[in-house]
Order: structure tokens, then sequence, then C-alpha cells
């Protein structure tokens, strides 16, 4: 008999999630069981009781009836899978949840078509959402998809988001990120400073907003980052720390980088409390989510936490340093990204070089 229960998820920003488990028992075993996550109890409710109506009816699907087997049910397999959807960072988890509510998930297998995947991605574009941004929603939908014979032995060898790719960006809606160039002035970032410093002793964590702001951008990590480093991990002769697991395109896991940490950086990691394995044992979105309230109360605009990777870079260039010693900090392995950073810095002052090598040869 199928049955379905809710639970309460608090979440670090103080908002309420409800997780409606649905689930079928034989012999006290589960032999089926799924969930979704929903802002209102109502909806979990409505969505529990549905579903269970449904497995009444239908039964329990079977991984070759894709008649019956739901978008929904082939991502729910996916995030749940520790070796796929397990090892996805928090934007991929944010976008596969997001796809779980979409009307994409209510289809069939069998039904799911190009001509909904083009649908689903004209309501996003509606709603503001940028091309480089919905590129990433179909991706991982065709990740997803492509996962079903393979991995969950599933009859079902279609591919609708990967067939739709090129009419989307025909269509213009799909397309490659632009590259950002904001840096911070110095007023914005005094600004900041001191509204995070105000932030940090009004909350009850206490974070140390100031300490970390200034190491992101000392250090060119990314707050994942920041907030993974471990007292472990630090070599007080280098001076320097192991940073786990550094994105990389080609290497999802196990990319491990040694990064000096230059100047104040050591000294604010130096003076970092020890209650902690981490060296900075907070929740990397409250951070954010801290950062943002300040900027929007500023009314500073068009100002990314991430943008603060970009000024720490901008940073090492304007004193000196190469860019391969620079990518030693940052952690790039193709060096294009910071020639784009450097030659945005200095275009003027490579036209000088230039025409003084002219000039030289003339003489």
């Amino acid at each position: 008999m199928a049955y379905y229960s809710i639970e309460k998820r608090p979440r670090a920003d103080g908002t309420v999630r409800y997780r409606c488990t649905v689930g079928v028992k034989s012999n006290g075993k589960y032999i089926y069981r799924e969930n979704r996550t929903f802002g209102k109890q109502a909806h979990a409710k409505t969505w529990g009781t549905m579903r269970v109506a449904e497995l009444e009816q239908n039964g329990i699907p079977t991984q070759n009836d894709t008649e019956n087997f739901t978008v929904g049910t082939l991502l729910h397999k996916y995030i749940n899978d520790p070796n796929l959807g397990g090892k996805a960072g928090r934007a991929k988890k944010c976008v596969l949840g997001m796809l779980l509510g979409s009307e994409l998930a209510k289809l069939t297998l069998s039904e799911l078509s190009v001509s909904h995947v083009i649908e689903y991605c004209k309501q996003r574009r509606s709603t503001g959402v940028t091309p480089s941004t919905i590129s990433h929603d179909i991706s991982y939908l065709s990740s997803v998809l492509k996962s079903a014979k393979p991995v969950y032995n599933i009859d079902y060898t279609l591919n609708p988001a990967h067939e739709a790719r090129s009419m989307l960006t025909q269509m213009e809606l799909i397309g490659k990120s632009q590259r950002r160039s904001r840096r911070p002035t110095g007023e914005e970032i005094d600004k900041l400073i001191e509204g995070l410093r105000k932030r940090s002793c009004h909350r009850d964590g206490k974070i140390p907003y100031e300490d970390i702001l200034n190491f992101s951008i000392l250090s060119c990590m990314r707050i994942g980052e920041v907030c993974k480093i471990r007292w472990d991990d630090i070599d007080e002769k280098q001076r320097s720390v192991i940073v786990r697991d550094r994105k990389d395109p080609r290497k999802k896991v196990g990319n491990h980088m040694s990064v000096p940490l230059l100047g104040e950086a050591w000294v604010i990691v130096q003076r970092q409390p020890k209650i902690s394995e981490l060296i900075f044992p907070y929740n990397s979105r409250s951070i954010s989510d801290g950062f943002q309230k300040v900027r929007n109360a500023l009314d500073i605009e068009d100002l990314h936490y991430h943008d603060l990777r970009r000024e720490g870079a901008s940073r090492l260039f304007e004193a000196g340093f190469s860019i391969e010693e620079v990518a030693q900090v940052t952690g790039h392995r193709s060096l294009n990204v910071l020639w784009q950073v450097y030659t945005e810095l200095y275009p003027q002052s490579l036209h000088d070089k230039f025409n003084k090598l002219m000039e030289q040869k003339v003489e």
C-alpha cells in the first residue's frame, strides 16, 4: 500500500521547506520511494495525495516501462545517486532540483519531445533568465536523460534535450556566457567592509565577514573553497594551504592544489580561532547571502561575490606578477582567462611596449 509523509526542513537562511516522501512497502521493506521538496506544506500534501492515488491505481513504475516512467522519477534517481547527483556542485544540484519541480518532470519519458524542451526554454527566457543559464539547464537535463539506459537499465535511449540544442542556439534561447569585467572600486570595498563589520556584530553566529571578504580577494579563492580549507592542510614553512577539489572542468574530484597565502592573507588565517578542523567553519551560502544583503543596502549595483576573485587577480597583475605566477594563486589551468584579465588591465601599456620595440628596431 502506498503512503506519503511530510518532513519539515528548516534552512540556514531561516526559511522552511517541506519534503514529501511517497513510498510503497512490502513485508516491512521499501520497494519504491520518491520525494519532492516544496516551499509550502499545502503543496507538499497535494502532491503526496496525488502520487499515492497514482501508485494505487497504476502500480509501481517498472524500469522498462517508459509509458509510466516520468522524467521526474529519472531526475530523482540521478539526484540521489551518490556517483552522479551526489558529486554535483551546488549550482548543478540547484538546477536539477528546479528541473524536478518543472512541468518537464511531469512528462513520461515516452512523451518528452524536442518541442517540450524548446517550450521550457521559452518560458525560462521570458522570466529574464540568460541564454547561458538556460544552456546549463539543458546540459544537465541531457546528462540525466543520457544516464537512463547505461546506469539504470531503463529502456530509453532518446535525448530530446541534446537534439534541441541546435534549434535552441538558432533561436538564441541558449548561448555562451558573457565574461564579466566588473571590479569593485576602493570606495565600494570600504563601504562593504563597514557594512559587513556591522553585520558581524549583530548576528548570533558572528561570522567574520570582514576577514573572509579580504581573504577572498587576497587568496583569489571562490567562497566555497574558502569555507573548505583546513588547518591540517596549512604548510607553515611554505606559508601555503592545500585547496582540495579545486574547480576544473576536466577533473571534478581530486584536483588538489597548494596555494601560497601571500601577505595579509597569511596574517588573516593566523588570527582565526581554532574552533574547528576548518579555518573558516561557516556556510558559504550564508556568507554570500550576507554579502548580497549588505551590497543591496548600500545600492552597489552589479557586483557579485565572485567578482572579488577577479579583483584579487587584477591586484596581483598590478603588483607585477606574471600570468604564470598569478595562475599559481587562482588555480586557472588554462591561461586564456588570465590573459583576458591582463589585456583588459593593460591595453595601452601593450601598445606602448610594441611602439618602443619598433623604435629600437628603427634606430
